[in-house]
């Protein structure tokens, strides 16, 4: 049987860890689906649309370390766009690949379908380079193996998305059979003159100081600095605490763990443990206006070491070209023990009272019993709004995931996200905390949670409305049209799935809801959580204010 350019990329895609690949078929790209649906090392998993596509791939490559998603031209890359912009701002490898016009038509003069009208058909290869580490055309056999291999290769280590596009009459087209996949994961070396004059400004900066802190933050997991940054946490002894968006970065059953470090709404202690500190150690943060609260919680100064996934900045001076891993690498076996600022401070435990069992449910409540339910083999998808506040106040087990869109911060994400990830980790328990406003973008993707019979657990908050936009700034756009979300997955599950749709409006009627999500292994739960809507944590509404402020500031004078 000849070898085709479609065949080419699915084995590549395998050969770099995926089980699946995402899609949603149209016109330009069903050569090219038949040849992904040869190799049998993976399965070909559908979307209700593009911008799902995207999403439930953002989410695997969360789970797995890297995704596809394949769509059609124009119509669907471009709606596939926005959540590719959100792998991007996430530093998440997700390869996006479309189906184009045939090749003999470039250059032709024709109008064609699904495009905007124009005889160029360039657009989508100029748009999409703004959101993506690489992006190639192919519209020959003969350069697709190299192309193929250049998109993928930069992906996997800029750790972001990039972009193949392929015309339809090239899908099919012979072409050679790909070599060994170590030739696509090139190890990128530190630069060791850097690297050295690095530690030795970073261990004279500590030395002199006594109250250390580690700050994880949220592109840790990019830099694949994990597992060293608790190797450096064991070596130092300090006080480690974490960024919103790294929540589940660090294991919060360490020892030196005390808590979350976000301005006014941190964990109690951790905001005057990192701002009374003489040294605080910056591990791959983002510093924007949702982290730092509106530029208010914003570490910087001569007491403040920024090691970043490619440089380290210290002393007033900035070393380009290390790694991050290797840094710390670095830090852990010559940095000297600071356990002042660990001594006599504990990490943070969130206990909230049971409440009455036929009391109205409440926020608390719900967080409560969710926690109750998380384990070390549990991931925990929570969208943008109040969830994320819940979540971040939650206690982990060690091995537990949270997963947050906090830089992209696209409200329905977490929706199609939860998908791709559960299709990923079918061995972990999956919990979804999403709020009514942002389900309604996204809610088709339980329909496929169904079809593939994943056992994902929605605590759907209905609160009627935007929550998180009420409190940085009210008004008539903010209230929505209620539905019967626990009543959707019926319509869904069409006389043949097996989802379960439950309403939850007490403590009790909550409890007996989770016992029955818990026991169906064949199909999501979805719990709709009623809750009065001023009913939000008092972290979410600070917050909200202060960014409100920094949202509403004047137009600088001329």
């Amino acid at each position: 049987m000849a070898y085709t350019v479609g065949m080419y990329l699915a084995e590549r895609l395998a050969q770099i860890g995926l089980k699946h690949h995402f899609a949603v078929a149209g016109d330009y790209n069903l050569v090219l689906l038949d040849q992904l649906l040869l190799n049998k090392d993976m399965e070909q998993i559908y979307c209700c649309n593009e911008l799902n596509c995207g999403f439930s791939a953002e989410g695997y490559a969360r789970a797995r370390g890297v995704a596809a998603a394949v769509v059609t031209f124009s119509v669907g890359a471009i709606s596939a766009m926005n959540a590719i912009g959100g792998a991007y701002a996430e530093n998440l490898p997700v390869i996006l690949i479309s189906g184009a016009p045939n090749s003999n038509d470039h250059g032709s003069g024709h109008v064609l379908h699904h495009t905007i009208g124009t005889t160029d058909y360039g657009y989508q290869l100029e748009m999409v380079r703004h959101l993506t580490c690489a992006a190639e055309s192919i519209v020959s056999a003969e350069n697709a193996p190299a192309k193929i291999d250049h998109v993928i290769r930069t992906a996997l280590r800029e750790r972001k998305p990039a972009y193949l596009e392929i015309a339809c009459n090239v899908a099919g087209a012979e072409c050679v059979r790909p070599g060994p996949v170590s030739s696509l994961l090139p190890e990128t070396p530190s630069d060791l003159t850097s690297l050295q004059a690095a530690l030795d400004a970073s261990l004279a900066w500590l030395a002199p100081r006594d109250r250390v802190v580690l700050l994880v933050g949220s592109k840790l997991r990019a830099a694949d600095a994990q597992a060293v940054s608790v190797e450096l946490a064991d070596r130092m002894g300090c006080a480690v605490t974490i960024m919103a968006a790294a929540k589940g970065f660090f294991p919060e059953d360490h020892p030196c763990y005390r808590g979350l470090y976000w301005g006014e709404v941190s964990s109690p202690g951790a905001q005057e443990l990192v701002e009374s500190a003489d040294g605080i150690i910056c591990l791959a943060p983002v510093f924007n206006d949702y982290s730092t609260v509106g530029w208010n919680a914003w570490p910087k100064g001569d007491n403040v070491l920024l090691a970043e996934p490619d440089r380290v900045t210290v002393a007033g001076r900035s070393y380009e070209g290390i790694a991050l891993r290797d840094f710390i690498k670095g830090m852990t076996a010559r940095a000297p023990s600071k356990p002042a600022t660990a001594e006599g401070t504990t990490a943070p435990r969130l206990e909230l009272a049971q409440a009455k069992g036929h009391a109205p449910l409440t926020n608390d409540e719900m967080t409560r019993q969710i926690q109750a339910l998380l384990t070390k083999n549990t991931t925990l998808t929570a969208e943008t709004g109040d969830s994320w506040f819940n979540a971040t106040r939650m206690n982990l087990p060690g091995g537990a995931r949270v997963e947050l869109e906090m830089q992209w911060g696209h409200i329905g994400w977490s929706v199609p996200s939860a998908f791709g990830n559960a299709m990923g980790s079918q061995d972990r328990r999956h919990i979804l905390m999403v709020g009514d406003g942002s389900f309604q973008l996204t809610a088709q993707e339980v329909a496929q949670m169904i079809r593939y019979e994943l056992p994902v657990i929605i605590f759907l908050v209905n609160n009627r409305g935007y929550v998180i936009e009420i409190a940085i700034h009210d008004g008539p756009y903010n209230y929505i049209k209620n539905w019967d979300y626990a009543g959707l997955i019926a319509a869904f599950n069409a006389g043949e799935g097996h989802g379960l749709g439950l309403h939850a409006k007490t403590g009790d009627e909550l409890q007996d809801a989770i016992e029955k999500a818990v026991a169906n292994k064949r199909g999501p739960t979805l719990i709709e959580c009623s809750i009065a809507r001023d009913d939000c944590t008092s972290e979410l509404v600070n917050w909200g204010k202060r960014v409100a402020a920094t949202n509403s500031r004047r137009p600088a004078a001329d």
